[in-house]
């Protein structure tokens, strides 16, 4: 989709802005000539950016640039913290969505900065200052996931998307679309560049960061996103990422930006 069929919100009168979200009402796709440095100070967002999904807690935010088509997600209620940079007035040239550091300093100055008044430019120039010291990004983990376009396998791809503890076999899948497990198995392999099972192991591990950022004991998203048992769940989060749920929980190690596409 052509990005000027986004709609368009212009924030030079309104460099932060505080929303309360809940489940039920997320951020449409849209975009801003602004850059936009997004929070949740108490609980988890899913901001979605292309193909790719981030996960925004307390601990890491995430710059999006000017320009960028992005949505919004909350996995339950909470608050979004955003500020709002005119590019010719920011020193920094990231030019693709960047995880930030939120933890130590930057939180409380992120909160200072969202509760300036819109007229008080000396202290919010002051404030950005320090903010650009602040910024580091954070190393991320790609889990890619790419929907496939036949419509038989992308039926299934949506459907475990909306419940990935959905287990029926590929078997299962294929008499359901009657066609072959092997019509379907190389539907997914060819559109995806992995199999099914390996696509089903991926959406379940994108399924599962928010609910780990927003703090969940690990046997209950094991089970939530279709894991019978814990360890099954810990094995495929270390397969696939290289650290375990509780590392990413804890906010140390990798942190994670997942890729799925739309």
């Amino acid at each position: 989709m052509r990005q000027e069929l986004y709609p368009t919100l212009d924030y030079a009168d309104f460099p932060s802005v505080v929303i309360p979200l809940d489940s039920t009402a997320g951020i449409i796709t849209h975009v801003h000539p602004q850059h936009q440095l997004t929070w949740a100070p108490d609980g988890v967002l899913t901001t979605e950016v292309g193909e790719c999904r981030w996960v925004v807690q307390r601990a890491r935010a995430l710059w999006v640039p000017g320009g960028t088509p992005h949505s919004l997600v909350p996995a339950a209620s909470c608050e979004m913290v955003s500020l709002y940079f005119e590019p010719d007035q920011c020193p920094l040239e990231w030019r693709e969505p960047t995880v930030v550091d939120a933890s130590g300093l930057m939180g409380p100055l992120l909160t200072y900065l969202a509760g300036l008044p819109d007229e008080s430019s000396d202290r919010r120039t002051r404030g950005n200052a320090v903010l650009w010291d602040l910024m580091a990004p954070m190393p991320v983990t790609m889990i890619p996931v790419v929907l496939p376009t036949d419509p038989g396998a992308r039926r299934v791809a949506l459907a475990l998307k909306q419940n990935p503890a959905d287990g029926r076999s590929l078997d299962a899948w294929a008499r359901e679309l009657s066609v072959s497990s092997r019509t379907l198995s190389r539907r997914f392999r060819s559109e995806t560049g992995t199999s099914f099972e390996r696509w089903r192991a991926l959406e379940r591990l994108n399924a599962a960061l928010p609910l780990l950022a927003a703090g969940q004991p690990i046997s209950r998203v094991a089970r939530t996103v279709g894991y019978t048992t814990a360890s099954s769940f810990i094995t495929a989060f270390r397969r696939e990422i290289g650290t375990t749920p509780a590392v990413f929980s804890g906010g140390s190690g990798s942190e994670l930006g997942s890729a799925i596409g739309q």
